[in-house]
């Protein structure tokens, strides 16, 4: 059962990486953090360093910046693995995407965090 959820949300994942963000994406996914428990922080800096990246003040590999893209996108979008208006269900599968993506980019948050804290 696992391994399924994996594999579509994988493939949604995939499906957001030609999304364009936007500032819009960017305030929603701001304000949807609260439903991250322990990963609200962390998703916090993520949409920062996106904000960040859009305005030319940070730069990542291609690679990083669609996981970053299409983590903001997964969670602000209200087509995912699991629809958001189940009652906690609902983030479930948006907090096991954010999850996945912090550990991905865990050297990029650790780097990001150090040049902006010395900004």
């Amino acid at each position: 059962m696992k391994q399924t959820y994996l594999k579509k949300a994988f493939k949604l994942f995939s499906a957001y990486k030609a999304h364009q963000l936007t500032s819009d994406d960017l305030n929603k996914a701001d304000a949807k953090a609260l439903h991250l428990n322990d990963k609200m922080n962390d998703f916090k800096v993520l949409v920062n360093m996106a904000k960040d990246i859009m305005a030319g003040k940070y730069k990542v590999n291609a690679w990083n910046a669609s996981i970053i893209v299409a983590t903001i996108i997964y969670v602000v979008s209200p087509i995912d693995a699991i629809p958001d208006i189940i009652p906690v269900l609902g983030w479930l599968d948006d907090v096991t995407i954010v999850g996945y993506a912090l550990s991905k980019l865990s050297e990029e948050l650790k780097r990001y965090k150090i040049e902006t804290a010395s900004i």
